[in-house]
């Protein structure tokens, strides 16, 4: 059961349209969906964590795709599918015509919009700083969710190290934020950069860009791992979802102590 159905359910006590008995009743479900292909869902995710499940692209055949994101979407709640292929896009926006699916970040929502048209944003809470513009579909995975996530979030994109000159007209935005997403491939020296000039808390994702001794991003997560810099959180390779879903709790402790 999701937070928002929760809520209802203690709104209807309350009201006296329905008996303490009979909401008893309704938590007693297990808290999971099973839907068919192999797919159960985690229908308590939100209430445990704050955050519903997201379902996962990779791996997954357009038919489970689509039974997953419907079943989650049933409880009223809004729904992101990540690393979303074309064929499954198909599938799902056949039968969810509603959707947004943004084909640069590979995500696909369904009850809420996302950020899919340009410009984007460039101010925010947090900020998503990408180095290259190679590196653009795990900065936009992380900016798509975390906009998803409800996070006031701007983008910042090709301002790597090959020219660190062009940081200079976002300086201002990068310090007025409360938290950075840092996205670099090939060497891995951006976050590193980032945490000397501003102090602000660096979420750091490494990609899978850059030539053979990159070793599909190993190369940009050691130096990340290594950065001299303190004050970096490093995130496993090209995984922009989890970076925003990082952030979302961090603020959420922001907005707890204020």
């Amino acid at each position: 059961m999701e937070i928002t159905a929760m809520r209802r359910l203690f709104d209807d006590v309350a009201q006296g349209r329905t008996t303490p008995d009979k909401a008893l009743e309704s938590l007693r479900y297990t808290p999971f969906m099973e839907v068919g292909c192999g797919v159960n869902l985690d229908t308590h995710r939100a209430l445990r964590t704050g955050h519903g499940e997201t379902v996962f692209g990779q791996g997954k055949d357009p038919e489970q795709m689509v039974r997953a994101v419907g079943g989650l979407a049933a409880s009223g709640s809004p729904v992101l599918a990540t690393r979303v292929n074309p064929e499954q896009a198909d599938a799902l926006r056949s039968t969810y015509p509603q959707g947004t699916y943004w084909a640069r970040a590979r995500l696909f929502s369904l009850g809420m919009e996302l950020p899919v048209d340009e410009p984007w944003q460039r101010q925010g809470a947090v900020i998503v700083a990408c180095a290259g513009a190679a590196d653009l579909p795990v900065a936009l995975e992380a900016f798509g969710t975390a906009a998803f996530l409800g996070l006031d979030t701007g983008l910042v994109s090709d301002v790597g190290v090959a020219g660190l000159h062009r940081l200079q007209p976002h300086m201002e935005t990068l310090f007025r934020a409360k938290l950075l997403i840092v996205v670099a491939g090939m060497e891995g020296a951006l976050p590193s950069v980032l945490a000397g000039l501003t102090g602000k808390p660096i979420l750091a994702v490494p990609t899978s860009v850059g030539y053979g001794a990159s070793f599909q991003g190993l190369a940009a997560l050691m130096a990340m791992l290594n950065s001299c810099a303190p004050g970096i959180a490093v995130l496993n390779i090209d995984n922009g979802y989890g970076a925003a879903c990082m952030a979302a709790k961090i603020l959420a402790q922001f907005e707890c102590a204020s």
